[in-house]
C-alpha cells in the first residue's frame, strides 16, 4: 500500500491548510474530503527519495581480475 499525504482547502483564505496521511491501494479513487473535517481534499505530490550512487560499485572492487604477463 502507498502513503499519501492530503491537505485541506480551507474556505477562508488566511486559515492553514491540514495535512494528513493515508495509506490507499494504488488502485483507488483519492479522497473529496477530509475523513474528520469533512472539507475538500486535494493530494500533495511530494518527491522520491530514491539513492543516486556515482563512481566505482563495491560489488565491481571484489571481482578478480586477470594478471597480464
Amino acid at each position: 500500500m502507498a502513503t499519501y499525504i492530503y491537505e485541506t482547502i480551507p474556505g477562508n483564505p488566511k486559515s492553514k491548510p491540514r495535512q494528513f496521511e493515508v495509506q490507499q491501494k494504488m488502485s483507488d479513487p483519492p479522497l473529496r474530503e477530509d475523513p474528520e473535517t469533512g472539507l475538500p481534499v486535494r493530494r500533495v505530490i511530494t518527491g522520491g527519495s530514491g539513492n543516486i550512487y556515482r563512481g566505482v560499485s563495491i560489488l565491481s572492487m571484489n571481482v578478480k581480475r586477470s594478471r597480464k604477463s
